[in-house]
């Protein structure tokens, strides 16, 4: 593919950002690769592993010149990081992130970029638990959707270029307005995450013999809420304090249609449940089927 720019900057060389380094370097979508990244092993991992051309702790050395940067940190450092980088920003540079909540980075970016900069928010639906820049990899992105939330009036020449980007990491790419998105999301994601959390940390409650049943027998449900809930706390802790309205309006959902299904159990109402559990089998067809699964 074609070279997209001059100059790219990931901040934060972990999982989402050594996997979109990743691609940048496989395809030369740019000539230069650099990461702002305050964890020196980290810098010096994703040097050696050359995913990166250059990795610096020091901002102005980072941003100068570059034509995107891409924040890929936990949100709730976005604040202060758009603060440090936004008077090295060139005129005409985009800025734009990997986050999971999108109003709070409209809240907490766009307003401190300076004039001349666009910002092109976007979330790669995409991931694993594990974290570092050894955890990256270029095929992440395969066929998964990336989100992009640019506010109104955003150049259609910067929304382009993202949009190239994520398509070139192979990635299915939609625009939408970033209430929506954090709406969606609080569904299909973090509400998910919240009770995986919720019910391993039940489990880490129970008296000692019964934590090692546990583990022996756990079985691919138990298995699979353990693989969730081992992402990176910092980062969750971030996406539910940002994304609190959202969160708390489906946990409240939850929370009812969770109390219906204690009530069908205890008074044995075996056609309701019955009928919530085919509802639901419907659903996971229609995700094998659009190859989310």
């Amino acid at each position: 593919m074609a070279k997209l720019f001059d100059k790219v900057v990931i901040v934060g060389i972990g999982h989402i950002g050594a996997s979109l380094a990743r691609v940048i370097k496989r395809d030369g979508l740019a000539d230069r690769l650099v990461t702002l990244e305050s964890n020196p092993e980290h810098r010096a991992v994703a040097v050696e592993l050359g995913i990166v051309d250059a990795a610096t702790g020091i901002v102005a050395d980072a941003i100068q010149d570059a034509d995107l940067v891409v924040l890929a940190t936990p949100v709730g450092t976005f604040a202060d990081l758009t603060a440090e980088i936004a008077p090295h920003l060139k005129n005409g540079a985009i800025v734009s992130d990997v986050g999971s909540v999108k109003m709070a980075v409209l809240r907490d970016v766009g307003p401190l970029l300076p004039a001349g900069v666009h910002f092109v928010p976007g979330h790669p639906i995409a991931g694993t638990e594990h974290s570092g820049p050894t955890a990256g990899f270029p095929e992440l992105f395969q066929g998964r959707w990336c989100i992009l939330t640019p506010p109104a009036g955003t150049d259609e020449g910067a929304i382009k270029k993202m949009v190239a980007l994520w398509e070139a990491a192979g990635s299915t790419v939609e625009i939408m307005e970033a209430s929506y998105h954090d709406q969606v999301l609080a569904i299909t994601s973090h509400l998910p995450h919240l009770i995986a959390y919720t019910i391993v940390g039940t489990a880490t409650d129970l008296e000692t013999s019964l934590q090692q049943e546990v583990v022996k027998f756990s079985a691919s449900g138990f298995r699979d809420f353990t693989r969730i809930a081992a992402s990176d706390p910092v980062m969750w802790r971030d996406i539910f304090l940002n994304n609190r309205e959202a969160v708390l309006e489906v946990l409240q959902r939850f929370t009812e249609d969770l109390t219906a299904l204690q009530r069908a159990i205890r008074w044995g109402e075996g056609d309701k449940l019955e009928e919530l559990f085919s509802r639901t089998r419907a659903i996971r067809r229609s995700i094998i089927d659009a190859r989310q699964a």
